[in-house]
């Protein structure tokens, strides 16, 4: 077995670089997209159908992408880093065109191919640290991973923000099809950061070279063609001997982004009729709730940053599950208790400028932060030991199967019986979001983790 080297920080930080672009651009996602289908014309119950194309593109492209990479090996371009800048660059001209829409169908067409291209990056960088790091490095690359994930998030939440806020656009600056020029020039900016931060990776990462007999495997699989067959037979082979660890990770995988699902969707309406007491798009206090939606999703990832390397003491004292269930705990009481928050009662107020007032709605964010730092490595911490070095890929996309499936079942749930069950309510989703959060805790603590998956 090769003896992988240990990394330096500033390898690790720069070999998941491009993982900033890539979290850059499902940040313009999570906090735009509802927000522009509005914009376009959509209504509150159509917006969880909308919202389809990522669940079911990550379904379909995180396994084949998995299985691809693990039987690719190229001497140039290496395993992993072909897929990266395909992908960024793919989603560079989507993040484009999305301000364009014209139409419901337009954008949400542009939107199957912008997750189409951030899976076939996104995948690949999973594996990518368990090729690159010795075991007792995962975590800190893991976490490194939930660092940029954060910063990638932030930047992107706050950038419409800081273009109105300095002055540099009006609030009230609309594109022709009522999209604001600042998500425009968000989605603009987006795009640079997704290729240019992947090719960072590209230019000062290596991959290690397959072994004598992967790379054996690999050209007599290349000597068989039909690519496609033989990667529906690897997944089919890899669920059949999927590990326990990971089954047992699927009940909490579940709740959590059925959580993580409602939340983006519904957040802006459910700030628009909790702060503002309208869900009407058409008014300044719906435009507000947006920006507003930014900034707590900004907030949160900044948690996620601050917190994502304090993290790794923490879980080498108290363990991965541990620390994911108190994780999620905190998130889960956040969201249930955001409908009592207020725009208008100051908690704090950060000296820079004139002073930036920190109201008590934010509160949720702070412990949503430490819930997405946690998601973004703790269960790959724990998954990751468990699983062989050669179907790695594989085995990543598998498992991000476990985040889709509950987004789709979300979907179709949601906009066919649930939001009529939750009183037609974009607020009482926000509260379901959260308790999912909880019972995802509580199904964490029963994963018995790999002893090699010690932090």
């Amino acid at each position: 077995m090769m003896q992988k080297k240990q990394l330096s920080f500033w390898q690790i930080l720069t070999m998941n670089f491009g993982f900033f672009g890539v979290q850059f651009s499902f940040g313009l996602q999570q906090s735009n997209m509802s927000a522009i289908y509005r914009y376009l014309g959509a209504n509150e119950a159509e917006l969880p159908m909308l919202w389809l194309a990522g669940p079911v593109t990550g379904l379909l492209v995180q396994p084949v992408i998995g299985a691809i990479s693990d039987g690719t090996w190229s001497p140039k371009f290496g395993r992993r880093k072909p897929f990266f800048l395909i992908g960024a660059l793919i989603a560079s001209l989507a993040l484009i065109a999305m301000p364009f829409s014209s139409s419901i169908w337009m954008a949400a067409s542009l939107l199957w191919i912008l997750d189409a291209a951030n899976n076939i990056a996104l995948e690949p960088y999973r594996a990518f640290v368990s090729d690159k790091l010795p075991k007792k490095q995962y975590s800190i690359g893991f976490l490194m991973q939930s660092f940029f994930t954060g910063l990638g998030s932030i930047m992107s939440n706050f950038t419409p923000v800081i273009l109105v806020s300095f002055g540099i656009l009006a609030l009230s600056d609309t594109m022709d099809n009522g999209v604001p020029v600042s998500t425009y020039w968000a989605f603009g900016i987006g795009a640079i950061a997704s290729i240019g931060t992947i090719l960072v990776t590209v230019l000062t990462t290596s991959e290690y070279p397959p072994t004598e007999e992967e790379l054996a495997v690999i050209n007599a699989n290349k000597a068989k063609g039909n690519t496609f067959t033989r990667t529906l037979k690897e997944i089919k082979e890899a669920f059949m001997k999927m590990p326990k660890t990971m089954r047992q990770l699927i009940p909490v995988m579940f709740f959590s982004w059925y959580a993580m699902f409602c939340y983006w969707q519904y957040l802006t309406s459910a700030l628009s009729l909790s702060l503002f007491d309208t869900l009407d798009q058409n008014t300044p206090f719906f435009n507000q709730a947006q920006l507003l939606t930014g900034n707590l999703n900004g907030t949160y990832n900044i948690i996620c940053v601050l917190i994502a390397f304090p993290m790794i003491p923490v879980a080498r004292k108290l363990g991965a599950k541990n620390l994911h269930f108190i994780s999620l705990l905190l998130g889960g009481i956040g969201l249930m208790a955001m409908p009592f928050l207020n725009d208008t009662d100051i908690l704090f107020t950060i000296p820079l400028g004139s002073g930036i007032p920190v109201s008590q709605i934010y509160l949720f964010s702070f412990g949503l932060g430490i819930t997405w730092a946690s998601m973004m490595a703790m269960p790959y911490q724990m998954l990751a030991a468990s699983i062989p070095s050669d179907k790695m890929g594989i085995y990543m996309g598998i498992f991000n199967m476990f985040i889709v499936i509950p987004m789709i079942i979300e979907i179709f749930t949601m906009q066919y019986f649930v939001y009529d069950l939750l009183g037609s309510n974009p607020i009482n989703v926000i509260r379901l979001a959260g308790a999912c959060l909880v019972i995802a805790g509580f199904f964490s603590l029963f994963v018995r983790e790999s002893e090699d998956s010690a932090i």
